[in-house]
């Protein structure tokens, strides 16, 4: 039996690969995506709060975020797909001189990479977030063309639009190694079996050091154990995601919204990170989490909770993504490290990576890349990550 040939292999069906194998597909390439669930988005997709933003303190996270912006708020529009897009934006409320100082002094990099943003005083922002604590606010940023949708209609969405363009899904697949002849990608072996390729888009999420080292590789993206909940609906009382930076203990920030069904979904940052790949919930999260909810916006203290989960991020050293050819294999490229934004990033960075592996690059990608390299310096922190 012949080996199936293919021009791109994507291994990862989720928030990033999934976008990367459809922009792909619709510049004319054969493209297979191998993963080792079940099916699309079983990951970390899943496990996704479903906020999408802009918002992010350096250039090339700006643009990604402002191009996958572009994708989820047209998505229905363009192919009809209902993913629960809506445009309720980002904010980041100061209650400390530390985040006043700091949401201040990024207003101006995220205004020059074409950031709708601005910093909304005391009052502004009370109106905005009706009934937010008053107590010691200051003020924050609003960014309202940020937003939110669905992660598992959407990568359905992206799923169909995959697979009407050609796309191929081998579900059930672990890979084992990929295949290499004189420093270049010849192939991948799965569990299953093998195929044939120049050209494979590591998009593994929590999983991509394994995917790496398959390859004779390797990458400092570690999984971090993050929890996350949601309530019963109400009616809508919540228009942006509220993010608050300040750190308590257990936790070093948090962050939630009201879905467009009503229910309030939220999330925490654990502090200490909580390395691993433990997917089971714990019974500290909860009564953590609800406090500072409450304390932040006490109008949900009567708020049922319906379910919590907990998923995977997959984290860098200083925060940012991993997106660019590999120096010591030809052919090899990296889409991972997400650190827990790859829902929201993922349409941005798919479609990077299809520009990348087609030779058709656009204005500002080797900015971008250059930012992002496999090969940067992991010194610096992102500061909104």
């Amino acid at each position: 039996m012949s080996t199936a040939v293919f021009d791109a292999i994507v291994v990862g069906a989720g928030s990033v690969g999934m976008p990367a194998a459809l922009f792909m597909a619709e510049k004319g390439l054969k493209v297979l995506v191998v993963d080792q669930f079940a099916s699309p988005g079983q990951g970390s997709n899943k496990c996704a709060i479903g906020g999408i933003r802009a918002t992010h303190s350096t250039p090339a996270k700006i643009r990604l975020g402002l191009d996958s912006l572009k994708t989820f708020s047209t998505w229905h529009q363009i192919h009809g797909d209902e993913i629960d897009w809506v445009q309720g934006g980002y904010c980041f409320v100061a209650y400390r001189e530390e985040e006043e100082r700091l949401f201040n002094g990024l207003l101006k990099i995220q205004k020059s990479h074409g950031l709708s943003i601005d910093w909304l005083g005391r009052q502004e922002l009370a109106n905005l977030v009706p009934g937010l604590n008053p107590e010691g606010l200051r003020g924050g940023t609003y960014s309202p063309e940020d937003g939110a949708a669905s992660p598992m209609l959407a990568c359905l969405a992206f799923y169909r639009r995959a697979r009407s363009l050609g796309v191929t899904f081998r579900f059930g697949e672990r890979v084992t190694g990929i295949m290499r002849r004189r420093g270049q990608v010849v192939g991948v072996r799965t569990d299953k079996g093998g195929y044939a390729t120049g050209t494979v888009v590591n998009a593994g999420g929590p999983w991509a050091r394994t995917v790496a080292q398959a390859g004779g590789l390797d990458t400092p993206v570690v999984p971090d154990c993050h929890e996350a909940g949601i309530t019963e609906a109400a009616a809508p009382f919540l228009k942006p995601m509220v993010v608050d930076l300040r750190p308590t203990p257990g936790s070093r920030n948090y962050y939630f919204c009201q879905h467009v069904k009503g229910q309030v979904i939220f999330c925490i940052t654990p502090d200490p990170a909580l390395i691993g790949s433990d997917r089971r919930e714990t019974s500290s999260f909860l009564p953590m989490v609800a406090r500072r909810l409450v304390d932040l916006l006490p109008r949900m203290a009567n708020l049922k909770v319906r379910r919590t989960w907990r998923g995977l991020y997959p984290m860098t050293p200083d925060g940012s993504p991993i997106v660019g050819r590999a120096r010591d294999l030809s052919g090899y490229v990296h889409a991972e490290g997400m650190c827990g934004q790859g829902f929201m990033l993922g349409p941005g960075v798919g479609a990077l990576v299809a520009r990348l592996v087609t030779g058709q690059p656009a204005q500002g990608d080797d900015q971008v890349l250059a930012e992002l390299s496999p090969a940067r310096s992991q010194g610096r922190t992102e500061a909104l990550k």
